[in-house]
């Protein structure tokens, strides 16, 4: 984009302290409007006359900066009198983090060598037709303010008492301009407001606060104080098994909250840096320790809520109210893994197999382009796709982060996003990154047109994992290929839907197949069961599904399955006959099932099965989030077959609907509702004395397929009622 201002900063290096950029101008003639475009290296608060210029919170954002840095625009025009004062608080942001390098981190370590800089335009248009442009230069003042530390990961340090010393003028220097691209993402803003569900002493003696929520974003403390008072908190997701506080899972993020507080009454929350807790320890705090105190402010990238399900069955039910908070919790700009330890990273894979519960939970086609972009810019020459997007990892030449199903969401998230919401031009935008990707590994293969050699994550956090090993049992090659053939799929799918040549795409997937089938006969996991049927790959897929509801009895009626496998095994078990199995495994509550956690006291999805044991000791101290959306996946599962609610495959975006419920005597009732661009679809069925009855509404042509029964039926409401 077109940009003129200057980029500024302090005349000295502030290190983790935050810096206050200040301008005075005048405004005293009529105005017509005001607009401020601006961003910087870091996150940035602005207001002008003491009010927020916008709701924005985390701005400009994290994209991949190397090669993109959105500038935010913002009509200021009802903030301005006669005399104004703009001012800037800048924190280090994701730009500037260090604990990004925790891998090898040699672009992160580029960026955050950067100094603390903004740029802004401000422009004044007047009603006689006059106008006026503020950018900003060396007329700017810098001062240190009262955020004392400030660091995405280690949290703020905030002194009400500090007196700045007087302000110097800034210093213009040569930050980026042909990186700048205007906003692109859903912005970042508080949403919820969760309060203290209760106040209690550890067994240790500890006071601590529980939310009775695990959510991201900020704190806000309200209290009475003496100058020089200190609140001082740590976070927690869980508490130990002997109801203390447990935060060892954070790592090496030191999450501080400390504000010093000034004479009387007073509000303070986070400005730049966020959180992912439950619970609060209290360290120090002026007086009584009340709920009224303090506030949890959910933070995440602004989205409408397009989804719903609930069911007869309460622990169904909060399972899918953890989905939602698991995906509010990490849809901060990025598909974050987690929100409270020294990661947070866009991780590729974690994106690609939520994507179309994502997609169907919220609207997050705003979201989800942007990322897009992201991955296309941060993708190689020759193809490559980092593990985590921004890729904060990978140096040019190294290959060893990424792997099938994690670099697979240069293909599969398209694919997904274009489902949901029928945009073709996003998918054409992508196409070329999804052709890359897939010539990449043909590139990369030892044996083509199988996928062999190389670095592979597997699949991650398998149940049936050999002792000492992260990976499932089952074999990289064989998952590797199978996402080599499902990435060629997508893109002939995507190319005849723009009008795209895919012949030689076509010759490449029928090589891949045939090969995949001579290489891998027989089927050694719960998981490989899973990917031969799902994708199609099995010459008997009928066998694939039969062998793996087998395997599923045989272990207990027991998931064996990780990152790869979990989010497609219900729907081969029910695609293939095996629906009252695929309810077993759902309504599981036993470890491993998806409802274990919850009787553990769970609000959100975990990064493990295990997370907390059956004898409530914890699986590890290293790799245990309990706020990790993957698994949260089963929600598609919910919608497209408990409930049967499914955009036709010729007519994305549900311009056409299929709607073929899969009903079960486990629940009394089960409902699902999706706001699509078309508008509200619904299917509720509910067990009767005789059957089902199935209450539908579509907006659009459905075909409507129940059990003993099939139809075409235009827009409206329907009442079916079926017999066993």
């Amino acid at each position: 984009m077109n940009w003129q201002a200057p980029w500024i900063k302090p005349a000295a290096e502030m290190d983790s302290r935050a810096p206050m950029f200040k301008k005075t101008f005048r405004a005293d003639k009529p105005l017509t409007s005001a607009t401020l475009r601006m961003t910087g290296l870091g996150v940035y608060e602005a207001e002008i006359n003491g009010q927020r210029v916008s709701q924005d919170v985390l701005c400009p954002g994290w994209t991949a900066y190397k090669h993109r840095l959105q500038v935010q625009t913002y009509d200021v025009t009802a903030l301005l009198r006669a005399e104004n004062t703009l001012t800037v608080l800048l924190g280090k942001g994701w730009y500037r983090s260090p604990l990004l390098c925790w891998q090898d981190g040699t672009i992160q370590k580029e960026l955050m060598a950067c100094p603390a800089g903004i740029t802004a335009e401000l422009t004044l248009r007047y009603t006689d037709g006059t106008l006026s442009t503020l950018l900003t230069d060396e007329s700017w003042l810098v001062s240190e303010s009262p955020v004392r530390f400030s660091e995405l990961y280690d949290g703020e340090i905030y002194d009400a008492t500090f007196i700045p010393a007087e302000a110097t003028p800034a210093v213009v220097f040569d930050g980026p301009t042909d990186t700048l691209i205007p906003q692109e993402g859903a912005p970042i803003r508080e949403q919820e407001r969760v309060h203290a569900a209760r106040i209690f002493t550890t067994p240790k003696g500890e006071t601590v606060v529980d939310f009775g929520q695990e959510l991201t974003g900020f704190l806000e403390v309200q209290l009475a104080a003496r100058a020089g008072d200190v609140v001082d908190v740590s976070f927690a997701e869980v508490l130990d098994r002997d109801g203390n506080f447990y935060n060892d899972n954070y790592r090496g993020a030191k999450c501080q909250y400390h504000y010093t507080c000034r004479e009387g009454q007073q509000r303070y929350k986070t400005h730049l840096t966020y959180y992912g807790f439950r619970y609060l320890r209290v360290n120090s705090f002026p007086g009584e320790v009340t709920k009224d105190a303090f506030t949890g402010i959910a933070v995440h990238s602004d989205m409408k809520r397009t989804g719903h399900i609930a069911s007869s069955e309460p622990m169904l039910n909060q399972l899918f109210s953890n989905i939602i908070w698991g995906q509010k919790s990490n849809f901060v700009d990025v598909p974050t893994d987690c929100p409270q330890r020294d990661e947070r990273l866009g991780w590729t894979g974690d994106a690609q197999v939520f994507a179309r519960t994502a997609c169907t939970n919220f609207d997050a086609e705003t979201f989800f382009s942007k990322w897009l972009r992201d991955l296309a810019a941060d993708q190689h020459e020759d193809g490559f796709v980092g593990a985590v997007i921004p890729d904060v990892w990978t140096h040019v030449g190294d290959r060893g982060n990424s792997g099938c199903a994690w670099g697979d969401a240069a293909t599969i998230v398209p694919w997904e996003v274009y489902r949901a919401y029928g945009n073709v031009e996003m998918l054409r935008r992508q196409f070329p990154s999804m052709c890359k990707w897939v010539d990449y590994i043909g590139k990369v293969s030892e044996q083509p047109p199988l996928w062999t050699g190389g670095w592979q994550w597997g699949d991650w956090l398998g149940l049936d994992s050999p002792a000492g090993s992260y990976k499932g049992a089952s074999r990289d090659e064989f998952l590797a290929t199978a996402f080599y053939a499902r990435s060629t799929a997508l893109v002939i799918r995507a190319g005849k839907v723009l009008g795209e040549d895919v012949s030689a795409y076509e010759a490449l997937y029928q090589r891949i197949v045939a090969a995949f089938r001579a290489a891998f006969p027989e089927y050694q996991t719960q998981t490989e069961c899973v990917l031969a049927a799902h994708f199609r790959l099995a010459e008997n897929p009928q066998n694939a599904a039969d062998q793996l509801a087998c395997m599923v009895r045989k272990a207990g009626v027991k998931l064996q399955t990780g990152f790869i496998g979990t989010p497609y095994i219900l729907h081969v078990l029910s695609d293939y006959g095996y629906t009252d199995l695929a309810y077993e495994l759902l309504l599981r509550r036993e470890y491993p099932s998806w409802l274990y956690p919850i009787t553990k006291g769970a609000t959100t999805i975990w990064e493990h099965w295990d997370g907390i044991m059956p004898d409530g000791g914890f699986w590890s101290r290293d790799m245990n989030s309990f706020n990790h959306y993957s698994y949260g996946a089963v929600a598609d599962w919910l919608y497209g077959v408990a409930a049967g609610i499914q955009t036709a495959e010729d007519a994305p975006g549900y311009a056409r609907v299929r709607i073929a419920p899969h009903p079960t005597t486990r629940l009394d009732w089960l409902e699902a509702s999706i706001d699509t661009r078309h508008g509200l679809v619904s299917c509720k069925w509910t067990r009767t004395a005789n059957g089902y009855r199935f209450d539908i509404v579509t907006p659009v042509e459905a075909e409507i397929a129940l059990p003993g029964m099939a139809q075409v039926l235009p827009a409206g409401s329907y009442v079916f009622h079926v017999d066993d």
